[in-house]
C-alpha cells in the first residue's frame, strides 16, 4: 500500500482508452465513446472479485458511505454505531444525512467491541458500521448476530482493507453493505474514487439513481429519464475508473508483495520482550498494509514513536494524537462546528462526546504504532528497516 507506487503499462493503456475517445463521463455519448465503459468495466470486476451481485463506483470513499448509507434509507434522526478509531470521512457521511454518530470503544482488533455495540443499541438504531481499520477486520460473527438480532443493517467500511477476507469472504462482501476507497493513498487506486458492493437488488438500484441526481438510467436518452428520488452528483470520472480498472488487476500482486514484506518486518519483531500485536479475527485474513503493534505503556508507545522517525524509519503512525484518525481530536465533532446550521435531530441526540468516557479504547490505541507496508521497497530495504525498527524498539525497552 499504496497502488501509487507501482503505476505502469496496464494503467497508461487504460487511461489514453478514454483519453482516445475524448469522452470522460460515465454516461451517455454511446457512439464516442467506441465502447469503452470504464466504470462498468471496473463495476464488473469488483463484482466478480468481491463475489457480489452488484457494485457501484463513486466519486471516493466519503461518497461510497454516504450513498451506501442513503440507499438503505438512512436519515434524520436515524443512529449509526461506528468506532473511536476511524478516518472522519466514516462520521462525517452519517452527519451528511442528518443521522446520529454513535461512538463506541474498539478492543485488541482496533475495531469496533461487539459488547460496546450492544451496549449502545437504541430503539433509534439502524445501522452498524464496523470500519476495519489498517488492513484488518472487526469480529464480524458477534456483529452480524447483533444485526440480526435486531433487525439493523451491517455496513462494513472496508476503505483500508481491500483484499482481505473473513470466513472465506472478501471484507466488504459480508455485510449487507460494503465500500471501498480508491484514493491515492490506498491499496488500489483510482486518483480519487470509492465504491459500494451488496447484493440486496433495491440498495443497489438507490444507489444506482442516488449517485447520480436521482436519474432512473431507463432509456438511452438521459434527457428523458425520471427522476423517482432526490440525488447528489456522486458520480466517477471516466479516467479515474480507468485507472481503477488497471489497479484491480493488480491487486493479487499488491497484496502478495505487502504479506512478504510485512513477515520480514513481523518476525524481526514478534521476538521482542514488550512488544504485542493486534488481534486478527479468527477466520479473518488481513491484507497486510500496515504491521499495527503494542507496546507496553503510552509514554513507551511516544518514545518508540518518536524514535523510529529520529531514526529513518518513516510511515510509523501513532494514532492517538492523529488529527484524522481518533475521537480525540475531532473538535469538529465534539463542537458541532459547520459552515450551516446543523439539523435538529443531530442537535438535540448527539452525545456529549467531550464527556464520553473511552478508556477502553485509549488503552489500546494510546499504545498502537501502525508501521505501512510500502509496495516499492526492494528487498535490501525491507531488511533494513526491519533490523532498524527491531534494534531502536529494543533500546526504547530495555
Amino acid at each position: 500500500m499504496p497502488g501509487f507506487e507501482l503505476f505502469g503499462e496496464k494503467e497508461k493503456q487504460s487511461v489514453n482508452e478514454v483519453l482516445d475517445t475524448g469522452v470522460l463521463m460515465r454516461y451517455g455519448f454511446d457512439g464516442p465513446r467506441k465502447g469503452h465503459w470504464k466504470a462498468k468495466e471496473l463495476e464488473a470486476a469488483l463484482c466478480a472479485r468481491m463475489q457480489v451481485a452488484h457494485a457501484q463506483v463513486v466519486s471516493s470513499g466519503t461518497a461510497a458511505l454516504t450513498v451506501a448509507l442513503a440507499s438503505a434509507g438512512v436519515g434524520a434522526g436515524d443512529e449509526v454505531i461506528l468506532p473511536t478509531f476511524t478516518f472522519v470521512a466514516s462520521f462525517e457521511s452519517v452527519l451528511a444525512l442528518g443521522a446520529v454518530p454513535v461512538l463506541v470503544d474498539v478492543d485488541d482488533t482496533l475495531t469496533l467491541k461487539p459488547s460496546a455495540v450492544e451496549k449502545a443499541i437504541t430503539p433509534k438504531t439502524k445501522v452498524i458500521m464496523p470500519v476495519h481499520m489498517c488492513g484488518s477486520m472487526a469480529d464480524l460473527k458477534p456483529l452480524k448476530a447483533l444485526c440480526e438480532k435486531h433487525n439493523l443493517i451491517l455496513l462494513e467500511d472496508a476503505c483500508q482493507a481491500i483484499g482481505g477476507s473473513y470466513e472465506g469472504k472478501p471484507l466488504g462482501s459480508y455485510g449487507d453493505l460494503g465500500c471501498f476507497s480508491f484514493d491515492y493513498v490506498k491499496t488500489i487506486t483510482c486518483g480519487e474514487g470509492g465504491a459500494l458492493i451488496t447484493n440486496n437488488a433495491e440498495y443497489h438500484r438507490n444507489a444506482d439513481h442516488y449517485s447520480d441526481h436521482g436519474h432512473d438510467h431507463v432509456g438511452n436518452n438521459r434527457g428523458a429519464e425520471s427522476h423517482p428520488f432526490l440525488g447528489y452528483n456522486y458520480r466517477i470520472s471516466e479516467l479515474n475508473a480507468a485507472v481503477g480498472c488497471a489497479q484491480i488487476q493488480r491487486l493479487d500482486e499488491f497484496l502478495e508483495i505487502q504479506e512478504k514484506h510485512y513477515r520480514v518486518l513481523y518476525d524481526a519483531l514478534k521476538g521482542i520482550e514488550g512488544i504485542g500485536f493486534r488481534r486478527i479475527p479468527s477466520g479473518g485474513v488481513q491484507n497486510y498494509s500496515f504491521l499495527n503493534f503494542f507496546l507496553p505503556t503510552e509514554d513507551l508507545a511516544k518514545k518508540a514513536h518518536t524514535a523510529l522517525g529520529d531514526g529513518g524509519v518513516d510511515a510509523c503512525f501513532y494514532w492517538y494524537d492523529n488529527n484524522w484518525h481518533y475521537y480525540r481530536k475531532w473538535e469538529h465533532l465534539t463542537n458541532l462546528t459547520s459552515l450551516g446550521k446543523l439539523p435538529d435531530e443531530v442537535k438535540n441526540n448527539l452525545p456529549d462526546y467531550s464527556k464520553s468516557d473511552f478508556s477502553e479504547s485509549d488503552h489500546w490505541i494510546g499504545r498502537t504504532i501502525s508501521c505501512l507496508i510500502k509496495l516499492s521497497w526492494t528487498e535490501a530495504e525491507v531488511k533494513k528497516r526491519a533490523n532498524d525498527m527491531a534494534q531502536i524498539l529494543k533500546n526504547i525497552l530495555k
